[in-house]
């Protein structure tokens, strides 16, 4: 396993996290969080510090769960599969139980499904241009 070029996929994956979520978050699906306020947090109770130092660390899991699974495929497109396949994992054990515990409606919960399997798509095939396995020697 190369764990320089896990680690570079890792902070790779993470800064785009930074970039794209916010942007689906505070502009995408803004008009649907507006209208179900009353079950977030206030802005001022948001612990930033926690959320990004768990993306930061999710994205180490990641990218390291996509080196140890790594089946020699074309780095962009293993990747993108790896994502969805996440991604859809996400959304079963995470998002829809959102969806069952929290009252917010269908439209949001299927947003969050359809975000999370994009997103962590989008990230597998980052991590997958950038992991190279070490060159076994012969």
């Amino acid at each position: 396993m190369n764990f320089g070029r896990v680690a570079a996929s890792a902070v790779v994956a993470w800064i785009a996290f930074l970039v794209i979520n916010p942007v689906v978050n505070n502009v995408l699906l803004a008009d649907l969080y507006a209208q179900h306020a009353a079950v977030f947090r206030p802005q001022n109770e948001i612990n930033l510090v926690v959320g990004l130092g768990a993306a930061l660390l999710g994205s180490f899991v990641f990218s390291y769960a996509y080196a140890k699974g790594y089946e020699g495929g074309r780095g962009a497109i293993e990747g993108l599969r790896y994502g969805v396949i996440v991604g859809l994992m996400l959304a079963c054990f995470a998002v829809v139980w959102s969806y069952v515990v929290l009252p917010i409606s269908a439209r949001l919960a299927v947003a969050w499904i359809v975000d999370t399997i994009a997103e962590m798509a989008i990230y597998g095939a980052i991590v997958g241009l950038i992991y190279k396995p070490i060159a076994r020697r012969v």
